[in-house]
């Protein structure tokens, strides 16, 4: 299995700022997978896509704590 890691952010900041970010964010999960879990690094591709895709309001803090994430996304297929 192949995976997106997908780092997410609130929309607090620029969006330059944020989609640096999640695109951190998502580099450090799949550092994380690899160290700790010895998973593959040619099966993770991490992108970021800052605020773009939120799963709640941004309008409180509970909201944008929702949006602070990584998702991982399952990849169909071997084309990028």
């Amino acid at each position: 299995m192949s995976l997106y890691v997908v780092g997410h952010t609130d929309d607090k900041g620029s969006a330059e700022y944020n989609l640096d970010l999640s695109k951190r964010r998502a580099n450090a999960v799949v550092k994380t997978l690899i160290a700790d879990y010895g998973i593959a690094k040619t099966r993770l591709i991490p992108q970021g896509v800052g605020p773009y895709s939120p799963a709640a309001t941004n309008k409180n803090e509970l909201g944008r704590e929702l949006n602070r994430r990584v998702e991982l996304v399952e990849r169909l297929s071997d084309a990028n």
